[in-house]
């Protein structure tokens, strides 16, 4: 099937990027198992390396046939110019930082994101002259425009917090980015594409850990960088898109090529796939890419039902006598962000605050039978985790008390489970936990 632009979502995730009849006319993608590729001749191998020819595949670290359905796909249904794969999400946001902010500089974040993102961006990058200002409110705009300064690269955020489920202003974001000549960075893990497509709002670069609700099954690590194609990489800001790049020119011709002057428009994602995935190797399996290309067929149905049950799930909870607190932006019916960006809803993810202490913690963890308890998210089991013990430790207790994230609240991820059996698992662990 010959899949164009115009198709939707729906037709994207299943046809996007793949084409039978260069496959052996097989149904399903191929996995691609294998390590290298055949160079025909010297004569096509060096147009191989030299990316004349970019059907064809010299070596799977610098690309794979299953690898490169899965980046099509993605970048089809985001609406981006081009995807990359890496091994993690963990990847995906490194080498977006790295590549934008490489030589030293400035980014703005949220310091309600996720916990590895967090502790890199405040212990790891640094020492790469990397560093990051941060603020508590992602949408304190007027804060976020007094922290820019001459060396700033990019602002950073998430689309749906981790796990508040705090809703960026992406758009009015974007805005305060371009008009300070830097690009939009977001992370959009907890919707995936199916419920918010941030390049529609004006975001720059995408990233993924697609480990989470777009593979959906809990089976694989993977990450993914989309990029939009639109930002201006040759301002001077960046000056790594345009100096020379030697494997990109031609030292027998004397040919000298920079990442904008080759690939224009998509320097930041040649230069993700050619600097940090080639050198560092951070490379998504083939094997894995078919996971996630597996778990992307159903990722409609799945998120569909997960959001509906989540809102059920969190609805119960407000209601119930020993929860403080829920934290689901879904049901925040005077949220006017919910209504801007999620029309189908915010995701399958949502927390609470627990009343009295610790030990009712363990008791309602040890206590649920359907959820399990393991650290993840966007499985089709549903899953449930004590985020300060666990997925946010890294964060110091200043910072989780201004989200209130303190040793009480429980992060639920909701799966494909009867709606009754959840409910029910929940309501006799909360009973126990109290009993």
């Amino acid at each position: 099937m010959n899949v164009l632009a115009k198709d939707k979502f729906d037709t994207l995730r299943i046809h996007a990027g793949y084409k039978p009849e260069d496959h052996q006319f097989a149904s399903s993608v191929p996995i691609y198992q294998t390590a290298a590729f055949g160079l025909s001749n010297t004569e096509v191998a060096n147009e191989i390396v030299q990316g004349k020819h970019p059907d064809r595949f010299d070596y799977t670290r610098d690309g794979n046939p299953t690898s490169h359905v899965l980046e099509e796909r993605i970048a089809a249904i985001e609406g981006g110019i081009e995807a990359v794969s890496v091994g993690s999400g963990m990847s995906a946001i490194s080498f977006t930082i790295f590549n934008v902010a490489e030589g030293g500089g400035r980014i703005i974040a949220p310091t309600n994101i996720y916990g590895s993102s967090l502790d890199e961006f405040r212990n790891f990058f640094p020492k790469f002259g990397i560093n990051f200002d941060f603020v508590d409110d992602v949408n304190d705009f007027d804060k976020i425009k007094s922290l820019i300064q001459d060396d700033t690269k990019a602002i950073y955020v998430e689309s749906v917090a981790n796990p508040s489920t705090e809703i960026a202003d992406i758009e009015t974001l974007a805005k305060i980015a371009h008009d300070a000549g830097i690009p939009l960075i977001v992370d959009n893990t907890f919707p995936t594409p199916y419920l918010l497509r941030p390049f529609e709002f004006g975001a720059d670069v995408v990233v993924y850990s697609s480990t989470k609700g777009i593979n959906g099954h809990g089976n694989t690590l993977s990450g993914l960088i989309v990029d939009h194609g639109k930002f201006n990489w040759a301002s001077g800001k960046f000056p790594q898109f345009t100096e020379e790049e030697f494997t990109l020119g031609d030292e027998e011709s004397d040919d000298h090529e920079s990442f904008y002057s080759k690939f224009g428009a998509a320097a930041f994602i040649k230069r993700i796939r050619v600097k940090y995935v080639r050198l560092l190797g951070s490379v998504l399996s083939p094997i894995d890419s078919y996971f996630v290309l597996l778990g992307l067929e159903t990722i409609s149905e799945r998120l569909d039902k997960e959001v509906a049950s989540a809102t059920k799930i969190a609805e119960f909870l407000r209601d119930n006598e020993h929860v403080e607190r829920v934290y689901y932006s879904g049901i925040e019916k005077d949220n006017s962000l919910v209504a801007k960006y999620f029309s189908k809803g915010v995701g399958s993810i949502l927390s609470f605050e627990l009343k009295g202490n610790e030990k009712n913690i363990a008791k309602l963890i040890d206590n649920v039978h359907v959820f399990s308890y393991l650290p993840n998210i966007g499985d089709a089991k549903s899953l449930i985790v004590n985020p300060s013990r666990t997925t946010h430790r890294e964060i110091p207790e200043e910072i989780r008390t201004k989200h209130a994230l303190n040793n009480q609240v429980i992060r639920l991820s909701i799966g494909l489970e009867d709606i009754d059996d959840l409910i029910g698992d929940l309501r006799n662990g909360l009973e126990k936990a109290f009993d």
